[in-house]
């Protein structure tokens, strides 16, 4: 597999973008957030989502600099319309928006409906949490095509659903929670095919509904499973109430459309410290909560516990070292695109 510095693929997302129409500072949105998340080790999530962004883009799934539309706003809510923008430049605006009526409110609820994919949740919290504040967000994708069977079932109900609550502390890593509330998000079933690679078992079920460890057989009809194995009832109404939050509190809806446009509506909270307890203090409480809870001995089979979101500031000082590596599929579509854009020069060498 090719190995590419982050420095790299930013600027070759960043001109890629470009061509396609995106204006310079919202290219530049796109490419922090897609490399940030290869960065992480969210491969999913990463650059291998630029060919299907630049189709939804002549598709007119995607609208570059689309308006970014307050349809209704109090002192502690809005509700944004993002008209089909790119999901991480709407999500952006729309957090900053949250974190500036929590400053003066102490806290803030935002709803966003009509953007486009808007990535790796994990970025939205960190904005708040480097601001003192808690935050919160919940995605779901509306009556675009599903991909997860609800516990008991077979049939593609609900999108992976993921959540996502950062939390302020002195550590040198962000206390972050992100998860899908499927088993995994499907950009790593699609990751394992690019890679040919097979899966674990309780993944995905194929379209009779049996166990399989083949990433080929949720493209054949199958589906991904709520998270929780022989518990999944609780990752279904994990995913049920997301839906809830990011489908019908914004109002972009439920249901299946096979033919529907990826339309991520979400659910954006952020709370103030300093209207609960002094931040430091709540800082300095969250590093040794952290220090108590990695003080346990680890099990078999597991060197040390790690807080939520640890595992992911490591690969993050890893991989900007030693760089990012990218599968050959996937490379072979960007470079695709570099070539058939005319981008050779402006991207350069990897």
């Amino acid at each position: 597999m090719p190995i590419f510095t982050p420095e790299y693929l930013h600027k070759a997302t960043y001109h890629i973008c470009r061509a396609k129409g995106t204006p310079d500072a919202d290219a530049e949105v796109v490419a922090t957030h897609l490399v940030k998340a290869n960065l992480v080790g969210h491969d999913s999530h990463g650059v291998i989502q630029i060919p299907t962004y630049m189709e939804r883009i002549d598709a007119g799934h995607i609208v570059p600099s689309a308006p970014f539309v307050v349809e209704k706003e109090a002192p502690c809510t809005a509700v944004i319309n993002g008209n089909w923008g790119f999901g991480f430049v709407v999500t952006e605006r729309a957090m900053n928006l949250a974190i500036d009526k929590a400053r003066t409110n102490g806290v803030a609820a935002i709803t966003v409906r009509r953007q486009s994919h808007i990535g790796r949740l994990g970025d939205y919290p960190t904005m708040a949490l480097k601001q003192g504040m808690i935050g919160m967000i919940t995605a779901d994708s509306g009556a675009s095509p599903k991909h997860v069977a609800p516990f008991g079932g077979r049939a593609r109900k609900l999108g992976t659903n993921p959540m996502c609550i950062g939390m302020p502390s002195n550590l040198e890593g962000p206390v972050l929670m992100d998860m899908a509330s499927s088993t995994v998000a499907l950009g790593k079933v699609a990751l394992a095919r690019n890679r040919n690679e097979s899966i674990p078992t309780g993944w995905i079920v194929d379209k009779d509904g049996n166990p399989t460890t083949d990433p080929n057989d949720y493209y054949s009809g199958g589906a991904l499973l709520p998270v929780g194995g022989d518990q999944g009832h609780k990752g279904y109404a994990l995913s049920f109430m997301v839906e809830v939050f990011s489908g019908l509190l914004t109002g972009l809806g439920f249901g299946v459309d096979p033919e529907g446009r990826h339309n991520d509506g979400v659910f954006i909270a952020a709370f103030n410290l300093e209207h609960f307890r002094p931040l430091e203090e709540f800082k300095k409480e969250m590093g040794e909560f952290v220090e108590f809870v990695k003080d346990s001995p680890p099990a078999v089979g597991f060197k040390e516990v790690l807080y939520p979101g640890e595992i992911e500031y490591r690969t993050e000082q890893t991989r900007r070292k030693e760089g990012i590596f990218v599968e050959d599929e996937t490379w072979s579509q960007i470079d695709g695109l570099i070539q058939s854009l005319g981008l050779e020069s402006q991207a350069g060498e990897p």
